[in-house]
């Protein structure tokens, strides 16, 4: 196992891994510790009491984040006719149907972050499923990126949208902003998206939802966070 450089042991050791910090103090901490020479991402791992293995107990969802995610995100939507007209003048990044399609299949080009397609196009967009699939690029209905409500689906994705899916270990993996960020606004971002992770709670979910709430970045310590507080502050 390679052996943590003095600046990462001196980090780990700020953190006690005995306790159950607040949200604020966590933050704080958090960017506190930080040693890194560029601008963190902050992500909260929720280990969730749910089977995914079983259909009705996969929890997968979207938040537009208050205070978004701090990165220019390069959004393509596949339309035509006026959805088309409609979504540049949203500021999509890409528009277009086949030219792209083909783009994709032929160049392996995926110069964007997020996808939308509008219903009609499902069609020519289900041929490169399987290459935007594994990378979550794939447009999908239930988390909204499949829509003739073109403009709000970018605007959303330009504000700070973020999707979401539990894993097979039953864990979300979801980023909530940069270090740079104000304490406060990392902190609203995170009840954000804990507003809309309880709300996804499946009925056949039994026992504690909410298992375990960690708080990381790019290159810095977990900090496990008083999940009950934070749930009931929001509540």
């Amino acid at each position: 196992m390679a052996k943590r450089g003095k600046q990462h042991r001196a980090m780990v050791a700020q953190v006690d891994r005995t306790r159950q910090y607040g949200a604020l103090e966590a933050v704080e901490l958090l960017k506190k510790a930080s040693f890194a020479k560029f601008d963190e991402t902050a992500e909260v791992a929720i280990n969730l009491g749910v089977n995914p293995r079983h259909a009705d107990q996969m929890v997968r969802g979207a938040v537009i984040l208050p205070h978004g995610l701090g990165k220019e995100v390069k959004v393509l939507v596949f339309a035509k006719g006026e959805k088309e007209i409609e979504a540049r003048d949203a500021g999509a990044d890409f528009v277009g149907g086949m030219d792209y399609i083909q783009k994709i299949q032929e160049e392996g080009w995926l110069e964007f972050d997020k996808a939308i397609a509008t219903p009609d196009m499902m069609g020519v967009v289900s041929r490169v499923a399987r290459i935007l699939g594994p990378r979550g690029l794939m447009p999908n209905p239930k988390v909204g990126t499949v829509t003739f409500d073109v403009k709000s689906a970018v605007n959303d994705m330009k504000a700070g949208r973020v999707e979401f899916r539990v894993d097979k270990a039953g864990i979300l993996h979801v980023p909530i902003g940069k270090l740079s960020f104000p304490a406060e606004n990392l902190v609203g971002n995170l009840n954000a998206l804990m507003e809309t992770v309880m709300r996804l709670k499946p009925s056949t979910s039994k026992g504690t939802y909410v298992k375990h709430l960690t708080l990381t970045s790019t290159m810095g310590p977990g900090i496990t966070l008083d999940s009950n507080a934070i749930i009931s502050q929001i509540a």
